[in-house]
């Protein structure tokens, strides 16, 4: 690109990056409710062996599986935080050369700070109850 001629105006491109974004989103979800279910997994054994009289060696201190968790829904919650900054910068790009410039802040980038509080909150919810 030179900057005779700025780079087009193109909705098409925009709205890409935008679903990018989005699936970047599912991915942190995924990961925050992975690590949710994995910070769970050892009283799940534990209860489990109470109801079946299983033989189930399960620590009575389930820190690791917790730990892993929590890391797992802090990742999540870091993965949508960067997807919605790399995706207004991404935006600032396209929009570079003088072309019409939309709302600053997107529905999805509002989606994505909200998913991190929820996962921040889920981090503090899993440190808490154990």
């Amino acid at each position: 690109m030179t900057d005779e001629h700025p780079a087009k105006y193109d909705l098409n491109t925009e709205l890409a990056a935008e679903r990018t974004m989005l699936a970047w989103l599912r991915t942190g979800l995924a990961l925050m409710g992975f690590g949710f279910v994995v910070s769970k997994f050892g009283l799940f054994l534990r209860k489990l062996e109470e109801l079946r009289h299983l033989h189930v060696k399960v620590s009575a201190n389930q820190s690791l599986s917790v730990w892993i968790g929590v890391a797992l829904v802090l990742l999540g919650v870091a993965v949508n935080v960067i997807a919605s900054a790399r995706f207004l910068k991404t935006i600032a790009q396209l929009r570079d050369g003088k072309n019409p410039i939309a709302p600053k802040w997107q529905p999805s980038v509002l989606i994505a700070g909200v998913m991190a509080i929820i996962g921040l909150g889920i981090a503090v919810y899993l440190i808490s109850i154990r």
